[in-house]
């Protein structure tokens, strides 16, 4: 009977030090975040088969303190940051693939095309630049023709404004005021 409260006690320990950690999905961790979510992981289902729960959550803690510690020092030293994060690279140029650097990141022409359909990019000559971010996304940007147009645009063709007053009911309201500004209640009775 005791492991069941061992095992509360070892989750909410975890979810507390993660909610310290940050709010990063796996696929935006750097690999330094990686190692230490997988080392606490592992810490935390040990004390369910040995004995000590108070030590599995202070190794925990310090596994999250130097976590913290390191993203701390990424924001004050660059040369940090490229260590521990790396730096993104380009893999398109001018709208040519640039296999030189496809092949010094170990990335193939096929992974790249993944990525490109991914964000529904069906020509790799229609972008000006496009990188490989150091947690894997792509990012790139438009050859001046085929950037979408925005209302900017149309604003300064047109020569008048066209945007309105905003929603004051839009999805980000919620998380700019902290409340919400339409009451659930009566949707959830």
């Amino acid at each position: 009977m005791n492991f069941i409260w061992e095992s509360v006690v070892l989750v909410l320990g975890g979810l507390l030090l993660l909610r310290v950690a940050g709010r990063k999905s796996i696929s935006q961790m750097t690999v330094a975040q990686t190692v230490i979510m997988i080392s606490i992981g592992s810490l935390i289902i040990q004390p369910i088969v040995e004995t000590s729960i108070w030590k599995t959550i202070v190794s925990s803690a310090i596994f999250i303190g130097f976590l913290l510690l390191m993203e701390y020092l990424q924001v004050k030293c660059n040369a940090i940051e490229k260590l521990l994060t790396g730096k993104s690279k380009v893999v398109i140029r001018d709208g040519q693939i640039q296999y030189d650097q496809l092949k010094q990141l170990r990335f193939t022409v096929d992974q790249l095309e993944l990525r490109l359909r991914q964000q529904g990019i069906t020509n790799p000559a229609d972008l000006k630049t496009a990188t490989l971010e150091s947690n894997g996304q792509l990012g790139f940007e438009w050859m001046p023709k085929k950037r979408p147009v925005t209302v900017g645009d149309l604003e300064q063709l047109l020569g008048k404004s066209l945007t309105e007053v905003e929603d004051p009911q839009n999805v980000f309201t919620e998380a700019a005021t902290k409340h919400h500004p339409v009451s659930n209640n009566k949707q959830f009775k």
